[in-house]
């Protein structure tokens, strides 16, 4: 089973709407949420049952003006295994749904 790149997708989306939508950047509360999201992100690819070990980071940053530079690598089979990168919310979005913080999740699925 080949990495399937827009199911990844929908469950990283659809998390980080539902833990950050209608909240405001609280440093306070970023390591709850972090470790939130990469829990149910991770829970919600082992459900898929697709046979994939799952790596999954996560950031959050305040919406301040800084930037970030990030890179990762992995060393893996490119037909079958994959990453995913999403930055939310996106910009380009037609309802930007957070204007206090920025959240990026990596997700490297390896076939075994």
């Amino acid at each position: 089973s080949a990495w399937a790149g827009d199911d990844v997708e929908k469950i990283v989306v659809e998390t980080l709407d539902g833990h950050l939508k209608d909240q405001q950047y609280a440093e306070d509360m970023v390591p709850h949420w972090i470790n939130d999201i990469c829990e149910t992100v991770m829970a919600k690819l082992n459900d898929t049952k697709k046979p994939f070990k799952y790596v999954v980071t996560c950031a959050i940053m305040q919406r301040n003006g800084a930037g970030i530079h990030s890179a990762t690598s992995c060393y893996w089979d490119a037909g079958n295994d994959g990453v995913l990168t999403y930055v939310w919310p996106r910009e380009k979005s037609k309802d930007v749904v957070n204007k206090s913080m920025w959240c990026i999740v990596t997700v490297f699925g390896l076939e075994f």
